[in-house]
């Protein structure tokens, strides 16, 4: 899952199952809509999301392994005390049709929020915060996460409300 030594996470996925998982890791991931693209001729969906690190929990945040007096492997430079975001690429293939609704993908300047990713059938969904799907019609499940580049800090760890109406502290 992740490499030891770039701290960089690789995930594939080819069930509903594995598809759970890269949804986990994406939850609040903030999606550039410029930086989202269907290439049709390789029937290929891909998206460069700067992702919230859920899978780290910063030195001194309850349940970290400094509050169980575990050794850190951090280097000295890894900003282990704060929490992180990352660039993340995502990429869908075996995509025979997109389809968006709430979802205005000619707004190149603007972001999206990415709350999670469902299979239904032949589809899979990508729900955006506000309401937003990106819908992808595929032959086939076959899903390919990865980080690129190091992480940064953020003071910003999202953080939703019981009733389930959105995301809080961007």
């Amino acid at each position: 899952m992740a490499n030891p030594a770039g701290h960089d996470m690789r995930l594939m996925a080819k069930d509903a199952d594995d598809l759970g998982i890269i949804a986990a890791c994406l939850q609040d991931a903030l999606v550039p809509i410029s930086e989202v693209q269907y290439l049709s001729g390789e029937q290929r969906f891909i998206m460069l999301l700067n992702r919230f690190r859920w899978e780290r929990r910063p030195a001194g945040r309850p349940g970290s392994s400094a509050d169980q007096g575990d050794a850190s492997f951090h280097d000295a430079d890894d900003y282990h005390d704060t929490e992180q975001r990352i660039h993340c690429g995502l990429c869908v293939d075996k995509v025979t049709a997109v389809r968006s609704r709430g979802v205005d993908l000619k707004q190149r300047g603007k972001f999206l929020s990415l709350l999670t990713l469902q299979q239904d059938g032949d589809k899979l969904n990508l729900f955006f915060s506000g309401g937003g799907v990106i819908q992808l019609t595929v032959s086939e499940l076959s899903v390919f996460l990865k980080d690129m580049g190091e992480g940064w800090p953020t003071q910003w760890r999202p953080d939703h409300d019981h009733a389930g109406a959105g995301v809080k502290g961007r």
